[in-house]
């Protein structure tokens, strides 16, 4: 018994000499009237307590950022009587807005299957889809993936982390225009023979300012301003359009 507890306290041991110390290139992100994108840039290094090991695996990296999770509807169209009418629907409990995983080797390298359903890194794991009744409801799950990885909410960068001397890591997102306001989390693993060894994570806020502030709060506290504000300044921008194009016959 004494040597099956000492073996397991060798074996903690081992797994926490090595740590993750993280940094970021921004802490926040803004989104303004002009806003089209921004990348961010996530970095560390690896700090060790011993020398690193040399029969537990190679040394891999992984670096997730996930945006606030939805609760999202997706439909599945089929020809009735000569039109397109939306026939099946899977409603999928937690998809997150935005999602990117970048590894610093091959996947199946640097992640087992048993870690990544208990840790929920790949994209498909982050998607959380229970009670769908429709025979083929991952087929509508990997839907939802095609699509927002063609409007670059969700990403994936296989030896997307570079990996310096198994010491330094750097990895870098860009996250497109059409963000979620919220907080989002950054997570990044060490793992080891696919296994993680260590996490850590941290929070970047992401937060309408200025002009696109106020007009969120707007709509949100008083729509019947809001609404009427709209239809003035759709008012003035069409006499705008009308002055200028009479200006012009003149």
């Amino acid at each position: 018994m004494f040597r099956i507890i000492l073996i397991l306290l060798i074996l903690t041991g081992a797994a926490r000499a090595e740590t993750i110390v993280l940094g970021l290139s921004q802490d926040s992100v803004s989104i303004t009237a002009t806003f089209d994108g921004d990348d961010i840039l996530i970095f560390g290094a690896v700090r060790r307590d011993a020398p690193a090991p040399t029969d537990d695996g190679d040394l891999g990296v992984i670096v997730t950022v996930a945006g606030p999770d939805q609760r999202v509807s997706v439909y599945r169209k089929a020809r009735r009587y000569g039109i397109w009418i939306n026939t099946d629907e899977v409603e999928v409990d937690n998809a997150p807005s935005f999602y990117a995983v970048a590894t610093s080797g091959p996947l199946q390298e640097v992640l087992r299957d048993t870690s990544d359903l208990r840790q929920e890194i790949t994209i498909p794991r982050a998607i959380r889809s229970v009670g769908a009744t429709v025979q083929d409801s991952a087929a509508f799950t990997e839907a939802l993936i095609r699509i927002r990885e063609a409007d670059n909410l969700y990403q994936t960068q296989i030896n997307g982390v570079d990996l310096e001397q198994d010491t330094l890591f750097m990895a870098s997102f860009a996250l497109p225009a059409n963000l979620t306001e919220g907080d989002y989390v950054a997570r990044i693993f060490l793992t080891r023979d696919g296994r993680p060894i260590d996490e850590a994570s941290t929070v970047i806020p992401v937060q309408k300012v200025g002009l696109e502030r106020w007009l969120y709060n707007l709509a949100h506290s008083d729509p019947l301003i809001y609404g009427m504000l709209s239809l003035v300044l759709a008012a003035a921008a069409g006499w705008a359009a009308s002055a200028g194009f009479a200006a012009l016959r003149r």
